[in-house]
């Protein structure tokens, strides 16, 4: 499962911190080793697992593979993930897999019967739409 690898990459605290740095710029292996005081081989395992979790890209430039933080992937995880603790996530991906399917025009119905927030004891209040 997705979640399950994200969270194990996530589960070490170097590298979460090769996250945080690679959010700003891509870098190399051999950058990281340096910024982390690590072997290089160390950090290619570190990127590996991250990596394989959709955590990271790789882009080949030249002779160097330059590795960067896929947000996206790391943003989706981490919501799908809340909306499942969150006892209102459940009807909240019921209802937009719902509107996916009848389409844009009832979006604006759902939005009238709906327009109160959703409070998540979790979290803040959450609008249940853009």
């Amino acid at each position: 499962m997705q979640v399950d690898t994200v969270f194990e990459a996530l589960s070490s605290g170097p590298r979460r911190r090769m996250l945080a740095s690679l959010s700003d710029a891509g870098l190399t292996t051999s950058d990281l080793a340096q910024r982390f005081g690590v072997s290089a081989a160390t950090t290619s395992r570190h990127l590996s697992v991250l990596e394989n979790a959709g955590l990271v890209t790789s882009e080949r430039r030249g002779q160097f593979v330059f590795y960067r933080l896929n947000r996206d992937n790391l943003v989706n995880t981490l919501t799908g993930f809340a909306f499942e603790l969150c006892p209102a996530g459940r009807p909240l991906k019921r209802e937009s897999r719902n509107l996916g399917k009848r389409g844009r025009a009832s979006l604006s119905n759902a939005h009238a019967l709906n327009a109160a927030p959703v409070v998540c004891p979790m979290y803040e209040q959450v609008p249940s739409h853009p």
